[in-house]
């Protein structure tokens, strides 16, 4: 039976459970035949899943408060990193002071900016002062966010994970003031969902049973044996 998974980005690590299935034939085995759809933009793949195109989608829990429909259907998550808003080390002093800064988000909207903004005052609310709201611009562009800090005159960007963004400010030697919920006390976000409607799973429970068992043999795989997940990506 062929299981039709959207991801929510183009494929990476994030989805090394996924990838060794295939690699190792352990879905092959259990008679699934994983298809594996990486899509144009973000969002993609609600829609698709809504209209019934796929089985299971790939995205971060927190874009279910925006893309709901009757229909959805948690499965749970299957990996988490930390999230939050990366400040510039330039920029940290006019966060202090209250100043206008401006946000690259690959979002703009109430719901999301709402939740960066919030992210941002409870950790000025942590150190001892205070933001307003008007002070904090949103502006959406993309999931560049190093490179749009850079080149576009933003303070920062919010949506930010650390497996990606804090990884590469690593590597390049990018100065940053990572907020994410060990500095800013709010419940972590930043985590990948599995997700399906009530109809598939209705109608293919015991396949996507499988998928589930099996791609939770394969993070034990990817933990277990580092290397050959490496070799398998």
């Amino acid at each position: 039976m062929t299981i039709k998974l959207a991801l929510e980005w183009f494929l990476n690590p994030d989805h090394l459970p996924f990838i060794l299935g295939v690699t190792t034939k352990e879905f092959e085995k259990a008679g699934l035949n994983l298809e594996i759809i990486e899509p144009n933009e973000h969002y993609d793949g609600f829609e698709s899943l809504k209209n019934g195109e796929i089985d299971i989608h790939v995205n971060e829990p927190i874009h279910l408060f925006e893309h709901y429909f009757e229909e959805l259907k948690s499965l749970g998550c299957f990996f988490e990193t930390r999230g939050g808003v990366m400040i510039k080390q330039d920029s940290i002093e006019k966060l202090k002071t209250n100043q206008p800064i401006r946000i690259t988000t690959p979002a703009s909207n109430e719901v999301t900016n709402r939740m960066g903004f919030e992210i941002l005052s409870r950790y000025a609310k942590a150190n001892n002062f205070e933001l307003d709201m008007q002070n904090v611009e949103f502006v959406e562009t993309d999931f560049y966010h190093i490179k749009n800090i850079q080149e576009g005159n933003f303070d920062g960007a919010w949506l930010c994970f650390y497996n990606f963004e804090g990884i590469e400010a690593e590597y390049f030697g990018f100065e940053n003031l990572f907020i994410d919920q060990f500095n800013s006390p709010y419940p972590n976000f930043s985590a990948l969902e599995l997700m399906t409607t009530k109809e598939k799973l209705r109608t293919n429970q015991q396949a996507i049973k499988t998928f589930i068992d099996i791609s939770q043999e394969m993070i034990k795989y990817a933990k277990d044996r580092p290397s050959d997940a490496k070799t398998a990506y």
